[in-house]
């Protein structure tokens, strides 16, 4: 296969495939470097994962082709992919790996990494998100002939392969951790991302959270799942910035999960706040129900760092404003930078030392 400055090119003729796409969707007329018919090959597949997966709105999809026509670019990718020592001439080895379908095209960073480090992608797709990256690897094989036998999708048991990337759930995980103890491996576990208010927020900036907050109605280890707030901390300011969002209870699924989520925790007697479309609860845990945002009260924000490092692989994201090195910004969560790793594992670097 080519070396990986060839590859790099052919992301980036997908980055800009996917903008073309996007942009012809807002019928913003220009150059095209790609065919209508591939648009509408693309349009089929997007309706059938919608039919296929309830919460896979066209919205959400093109949100993430958007994404990724923004992460794909020259500069991105050059600039993502510099620090490694690239081995050229090596034989590739194949990576299995086993992707989730919580959003649309979830797994699709693991593809990236697998491909533009020279080796090959054998992939088991999860059955709630098997329509759009099969699409995604045709359009860059026509793009890029060479990825031909680069890319195999496998719906029956994984075999021939000589590392793995599963990504799962905790239980999941230590069935991943047994069955591939003797293959280089990263196992993904459940994981759900923090908002740290301190009662300062502005309005725009508690707007720009709800995109945190509702962007793929929660489902995402980026979507923000929890507050943590300081004592005797005032909602009101909250819950008028987020009503922009109220329209999201018109979705039946999402609607049919906050309906049931507030009978339960009624019947249960808990103390709950409420807008209509999104229901707050007083609760430790880091992974809340679909339309159900938990929250916990925090002594001092040192208090809190101490404990959000002890519960550290239980967090993919933490949004706040000039309290933590890594944090992310109010609103861009969903919206990840290719060396924004899933689980803080450096994928590249993992295949790089394995290949």
């Amino acid at each position: 296969m080519t070396d990986h400055t060839q590859r790099i090119k052919a992301f980036v003729k997908l980055g800009t495939f996917f903008r073309e796409f996007c942009d012809s969707t807002n019928n913003l007329q220009g150059k095209l470097e790609h065919s209508s018919q591939s648009f509408n090959i693309l349009e089929d597949k997007i309706a059938l994962a919608k039919h296929k997966n309830g919460w896979f709105t066209r919205e959400n999809i093109l949100f993430s082709f958007n994404s990724w026509a923004n992460a794909l670019t020259d500069i991105n990718l050059n600039a993502w992919l510099t620090k490694y020592q690239f081995q050229e001439n090596n034989t590739p080895k194949t990576v299995a790996l086993i992707l989730a379908g919580n959003i649309p095209l979830v797994g699709f960073h693991d593809v990236l990494c697998v491909l533009v480090t020279g080796n090959k992608a054998l992939i088991k797709l999860s059955s709630n998100d098997n329509i759009l990256l099969p699409e995604v690897a045709n359009i860059l094989i026509d793009i890029a002939p060479e990825f031909e036998g680069y890319i195999k999708f496998e719906s029956d048991k994984l075999s021939s392969f000589d590392t793995v990337i599963a990504t799962g759930s905790n239980n999941t995980a230590r069935y991943f951790e047994h069955y591939f103890k003797n293959k280089p491996h990263i196992i993904r576990k459940n994981r759900n991302s923090v908002a740290i208010l301190t009662g300062n927020e502005t309005a725009e900036q508690l707007k720009a959270l709800g995109e945190d907050i509702f962007l793929y109605y929660g489902l995402g280890c980026r979507s923000v799942a929890k507050l943590f707030i300081p004592k005797g901390y005032n909602f009101d300011l909250f819950f008028e910035s987020l009503y922009e969002y109220h329209p999201i209870i018109e979705q039946a699924k999402y609607a049919n999960n906050y309906d049931y989520n507030k009978a339960v925790y009624l019947m249960s007697n808990f103390k709950l706040l409420e807008n209509g479309f999104l229901i707050l609860k007083n609760d430790e845990s880091y992974s809340s129900p679909i339309a159900s945002l938990f929250y916990e009260e925090y002594e001092t924000i040192d208090l809190l760092k101490q404990k959000l490092r002890v519960d550290q692989e239980k967090v993919q994201c933490i949004v706040s404003q000039g309290l933590f090195d890594s944090e992310i910004t109010f609103g861009q969560t969903q919206s990840p930078k290719l060396t924004d790793y899933a689980d803080n594992v450096d994928t590249i670097a993992f295949l790089l030392r394995n290949s």
